[in-house]
């Protein structure tokens, strides 16, 4: 890719700050843009001034506060938009702040880049969560996990939109708003409806970035609380994978331009979420990980989800390269060597 001058909303955050790495390292010109919402970011920033000094630029904003970000986009050629409240429960608890970080901040990332960007590039991080429980999916419960019994290559973009909190409804508006502005305005707009996203730099919680947050109580000592059976399903990618999704789906930004990607580690790469999870990162850290105990599931949460990841591959040839027990090992590994950084 020719060097260019990128933007990344949520720049210090876990994907941004690995986006931020792979094209600075590249020769691009970064400006991060956070306003460091996410307990543990400063931590990322810091990582990469000691990797990188101040080849790079970081703007503190928020994306409600448009003629800041208005500034921040000035002769941008690429916006990576990663930025956003990431949590459920969250926006159960406070669906307005939910609606004004996610719906309203990438309406204004959208014209922040339609007028102050040079015809930019614009990919925005949504979830699959825009697709609801799918109640309707016909799954079968086996010993360790449930199963998808009519989807063997997991589920497309075609699937039906329908949003299931207040999460789902925020990163639902913003996914149909930035499809559209390659619609009626021109802009050159990419949607990754991504899984779980795992690895280095991020500082995952319990309501948030699963592997991460059991990884970080595993290592730390702390009880883990499982929600549902602990058998739901998900199809998990390893950070650097998902860092070259970006790179090439910019590159051939001539095919992906207007297009909707379903983004994950695909049937390959696929566990649940505590049945198969916790032996194996029993086995990595050499003892047991047991849960403290169980409580109920939470809304909307879905048994099984895993993403058909097939258009991705034919559009711009894009596929998973690490596996999970490599990126698991990867993870913990991290969080072994920085566990100071990991606050109560």
């Amino acid at each position: 890719m020719n060097p260019r001058r990128i933007l990344i909303t949520g720049g210090a955050g876990f994907i941004g700050c690995n986006l931020a790495d792979h094209f600075i390292s590249a020769g691009h010109e970064v400006i991060l843009f956070d306003n460091f919402y996410r307990k543990g970011v400063h931590h990322n920033v810091r990582w990469l001034r000691e990797r990188h000094g101040d080849r790079f630029t970081l703007i503190e904003g928020d994306l409600r506060d448009y003629p800041t970000l208005l500034r921040a986009t000035e002769g941008v050629q690429v916006v990576y938009h990663t930025a956003g409240q990431t949590a459920v429960t969250t926006s159960v608890e406070n669906p307005r702040e939910d609606f004004e970080i996610n719906a309203l901040g990438t309406f204004n990332a959208l014209e922040s880049a339609r007028h102050a960007g040079d015809d930019p590039v614009f990919i925005f991080t949504s979830t699959n969560k825009v697709y609801g429980g799918m109640e309707d999916v016909a799954i079968a419960e086996e010993a360790t996990r449930y199963a998808y019994v009519d989807y063997p290559f997991g589920i497309d973009e075609t699937r039906p939109l329908d949003f299931h909190s207040p999460y789902g409804c925020s990163k639902g508006a913003a996914d149909q708003y930035v499809r559209d502005y390659a619609r009626i305005y021109g802009l050159r707009t990419v949607v990754f409806r991504m899984s779980s996203i795992y690895g280095p730099h991020q500082f995952g919680v319990e309501d948030q970035a699963w592997v991460a947050y059991f990884v970080i109580a595993a290592v730390k000592g702390r009880p883990i609380t499982i929600y549902g059976d602990g058998k739901q399903v998900r199809d998990v990618l390893y950070i650097d994978d998902l860092v070259r999704a970006f790179e090439l789906a910019t590159e051939r930004i001539d095919v992906t331009a207007g297009q909707i990607y379903n983004i994950g580690g695909g049937p390959q790469n696929t566990i649940s979420i505590w049945a198969e999870f916790a032996p194996l990162l029993s086995q990595i850290l050499g003892r047991p990980v047991e849960a403290a105990g169980y409580g109920d599931w939470r809304p909307g949460d879905q048994r099984v989800y895993i993403s058909d990841i097939r258009k991705a591959q034919r559009d711009f040839g894009w596929q998973p390269q690490v596996g999970i027990e490599e990126g698991l090992r990867r993870i913990t590994e991290w969080v072994v060597v920085n566990q100071e950084i990991f606050e109560l």
